[in-house]
């Protein structure tokens, strides 16, 4: 047995009759389970400086998303390309994010977080700024690709180690708020190419979006460590785990014999992907699955499309955009509010009545569509409502799924889910090519949401157990 075991069991060991929320080091002694230890101790200024480093990294994911959007007008003007040809640009990020999510999750159940987040860091950050020198589609296509594969493969990783450093009380809120990074960096994507792209042109955009990961990926290999609960699956020296966990409050490692997990049994199956794939969660999986595709669907669609079919519909470009705004506006209200709701009550319930909210919202919207006002409020209600859902399912899966598999399970959650977002592209082409009005659209944009609900209600009965790991 090494000295960093893996234990399975509610039980744990006696600490010399200390409470568990000293922060004196000799209140632990023997073999130690390193949740216990975390969820005893305060939120130390390690565990503020790695998720602020996360929350950066994911922000970067928002400002590249966004980006493409505003270069696209100094494109078709700088190449005499029409806007259609632009479309595979627009999607080869999407792709890429797919795939980074899906190869790097195994990965980093294999190799450790960090690595695999210095790494995607590193390679998106490269490709960006190599695609401030490309000087056509073709080229612009494949680099948005290989961009969108390191940014895949950053985003759930980054999210895995926060959550596996976070205290159980205050885990989701943690969480999510570290995700809110991607609402604010698609705002300053924003407020940047209005000002970069008049001033430098539009490659100046994506030498900032490479200098910057470039940067990032310097400050995780300086400050993050690995994860705990990975440094105890995988049998490393106590050492090596007590170094760590120092950082959070003081540990006397004299008195110590061993780390170890007391989460639930891991599956004996061979592969990360065989786990979340096994009898034991399969049923969650698949849901978690269809909950984040479907929410990918109303967001792409809305944020695609919406001011084009408002605009058909009546709207001015000016007020059609105003609309479509106000649906990502209240995302970062409604990811906190989520997350603080779900450390305090049934983290399923949460999540699975912000997508039934949002049903209800989006259906209303079609119904008001002559009322600008009720519209409006409508509109940033169910944005609220839906983004903190959404924003809410990397938490949701990170709770669900083991220390052996976690990395796997977020990761592909994000990968599929990722085509969502391209369906939903696809979908609101044919909404907008069938001329269905806006009170027919919003209702079948809120058969998806009902699906994310029903789909969580499936999970919670299935694996009532795994609500917190």
């Amino acid at each position: 047995m090494s000295q960093a075991e893996l234990h399975t069991g509610p039980a744990f060991p006696p600490r010399a009759g200390h409470s568990t929320a000293s922060d004196r080091g000799d209140a632990w002694s023997g073999s130690v389970p390193v949740e216990e230890f975390i969820d005893a101790h305060r939120f130390s200024r390690f565990q503020w400086t790695l998720m602020g480093v996360c929350f950066l990294i994911v922000l970067i994911d928002g400002m590249d998303t966004a980006a493409i959007g505003y270069i696209a007008p100094a494109l078709v003007k700088g190449w005499g390309i029409t806007k259609g040809a632009l479309a595979p640009v627009l999607s080869a990020a999407l792709f890429g994010l797919a795939a980074g999510a899906v190869v790097s999750g195994p990965a980093a159940d294999r190799f450790g977080r960090r690595a695999v987040l210095i790494a995607a860091t590193a390679f998106f950050g490269a490709m960006s700024l190599a695609t401030a020198f490309c000087g056509s589609v073709e080229s612009l296509v494949t680099l948005r690709f290989l961009t969108g594969i390191g940014l895949g493969a950053a985003i759930p990783n980054a999210i895995t180690l926060v959550s596996e450093y976070a205290p159980a009380k205050s885990r989701s809120i943690i969480v999510n708020t570290t995700y809110c990074g991607f609402t604010v960096g698609a705002a300053l994507g924003g407020f940047i190419s209005s000002w970069l792209i008049p001033a430098f042109g539009w490659h100046s955009l994506f030498v900032v979006g490479g200098v910057l990961p470039l940067v990032l990926a310097l400050f995780v290999a300086m400050l993050v460590p690995e994860s705990v609960r990975y440094l105890v699956r995988r049998g490393a020296s106590k050492e090596e785990i007590w170094t760590p966990l120092s950082k959070i409050a003081p540990l006397d490692l004299a008195r110590i014999d061993s780390f170890r997990l007391s989460e639930r049994a891991p599956t004996h199956a061979k592969s990360s992907v065989g786990a979340i794939l096994s009898r034991d969660y399969v049923v969650g999986t698949l849901m978690l699955w269809l909950v984040y595709f479907m929410g990918l669907v109303i967001f792409y669609l809305l944020m695609s499309w919406m001011p084009l079919l408002m605009n058909e519909a009546g709207f001015t470009p000016e007020r059609a955009a105003w609309l479509t705004a106000l649906f990502p506006l209240g995302g970062g209200i409604g990811t906190i509010a989520s997350g603080w709701l779900m450390d305090r009550w049934n983290a399923n319930v949460i999540v699975m009545l912000g997508y039934l909210l949002t049903a209800v919202l989006i259906f209303v919207v079609g119904q008001a569509i002559g009322n600008i006002g009720l519209v409006s409020a409508l509109i940033f209600l169910a944005g609220t409502t839906m983004n903190g859902a959404q924003s809410s399912m990397p938490s949701l899966a990170a709770m669900f799924y083991p220390t052996q598999s976690r990395a796997t399970g977020v990761s592909w959650m994000y990968g599929v889910g990722r085509f969502g977002g391209i369906a939903g592209v696809a979908l609101g082409g044919l909404f907008a090519q069938w001329k269905l009005g806006l009170p027919a659209v919003f209702a079948l944009l809120a058969v998806p949401s009902v699906i994310a609900g029903i789909a969580l209600f499936v999970k919670l009965k299935a694996h009532p157990e795994t609500e917190r790991a």
